[in-house]
């Protein structure tokens, strides 16, 4: 990207956050319920298996969409840090609105935990939001002060460092590993800190402070990849190919260090973002090429209508019965369906629930920016 395209909005970004999102919206249902159309097939088997979450190690699919979405959120700063000095923002009135928006997205997490039950003895504080708010907040603000390399050294150190931390026994779990959900640190600090406010009630949050840690460079990888498209005077296709090499030295890196320290999304670890960033930088690299070198941007306007209000569905899905809307319009006909097609016809009907209410405010100009 030369500099007189520096302001453009990339349109893969918005793709990619789509794409991602759409897992969070009913695509991953479907998949599963397309999957149970096929019960002797292990392919068919492993790909369901890939709609959720591991249960502790490991690395599924699943695991992916919340650190790609942050990583994307490093990845537009650059460009947006561009535009606000450009239109002459110093850099105390750019530390306000990264604050306010790191307090919203907080403050939005929170709300999406309930806080309308009015239960607060026992209200969760850590959240998906929050995590983004927190870590974003955390890399652009290294960024705005630091040059690259100083904040490589950081993001080394941060990896190394909580990988030490991770070795430390929860003091009040005796006898237990330290690789475990009650032996590790990390729940020990939550259960200490906010012991009635996190999801697994005396034992740790997945989302829980210490944790906040390395999702800071889940974040920073995707501030490094933007700077380096928004400043390099390379060909995309040179970019693209850069990028994917990093990939596989991220992967390479992530299997290494598993061997000591197992890639676990509960607790980020090191490996885990190694290995998430290695995903994310893929993924976004194929978006890139094909988006925004080879110029084939069409097809990308239904995941682009997602991407562009992706916090928008993640609230409203808290808020809308779109299960109740899909199966007023499906459920009759899903009676009628061979065993199976009517899950599959009400998975559709949900994702395309969701995919119209975006449709609609894609139209009118409306988007929730925070």
């Amino acid at each position: 990207m030369d500099n007189n395209n520096k302001n453009k909005r990339l349109l893969s970004l918005d793709a990619l956050r789509g794409f991602d999102m759409l897992f969070i919206m009913g695509m991953s249902g479907l998949i599963v319920n397309l999957s149970a159309l096929l019960p002797d097939c292990a392919f068919a088997e492993w790909i369901a298996s890939q709609m959720k979450h591991v249960a502790w190690d490991g690395f599924a699919h699943h695991d992916t969409i919340f650190p790609l979405f942050l990583f994307i959120a490093g990845v537009s700063f650059p460009f947006s840090l561009s535009k606000q000095r450009e239109v002459g923002l110093s850099n105390r009135e750019i530390v306000t609105k990264i604050l306010r928006r790191a307090a919203i997205l907080i403050l939005l997490g929170v709300l999406y935990n309930g806080f309308f039950k009015m239960q607060f003895e026992t209200l969760r504080f850590p959240s998906v939001l929050g995590r983004i708010g927190i870590a974003w907040a955390g890399a652009v603000l290294l960024t705005l002060y630091l040059k690259p390399k100083a904040r490589a050294i950081i993001c080394t150190i941060i990896l190394i460092g909580y990988s030490l931390l991770l070795t430390i026994p929860a003091p009040d779990a005796m006898d237990v590993d330290v690789w475990t959900k009650q032996g590790n640190i990390a729940g020990y600090i939550d259960r200490v800190l906010m012991p009635n406010h996190i999801l697994w009630r005396g034992v740790m949050d997945p989302e829980g402070l210490l944790s906040n840690l390395p999702a800071v460079v889940t974040a920073m990888l995707g501030i490094f990849t933007g700077e380096y498209l928004l400043y390099s005077r390379h060909s995309g296709k040179h970019k693209a190919a850069t990028m994917a090499i990093s990939a596989v030295i991220l992967l390479v890196t992530a299997l290494i260090w598993n061997y000591f320290q197992p890639i676990n999304k509960t607790l980020w670890s090191s490996a885990f973002v190694l290995a998430a960033g290695a995903y994310s930088l893929i993924m976004f690299t194929l978006f890139y090429y094909i988006i925004d070198v080879q110029g084939y941007r069409r097809w990308c306007y239904f995941f682009k209508v997602v991407g562009v209000n992706s916090i928008t569905i993640y609230l409203a899905q808290r808020f809308i019965n779109f299960g109740d809307i899909s199966r007023y319009f499906t459920a009759g006909l899903a009676t009628h369906l061979p065993d199976g097609w009517g899950a599959v016809l009400i998975s559709v009907g949900y994702i395309t629930a969701c995919w119209l209410l975006l449709y609609f405010l894609d139209r009118k100009g409306v988007y929730l920016k925070v």
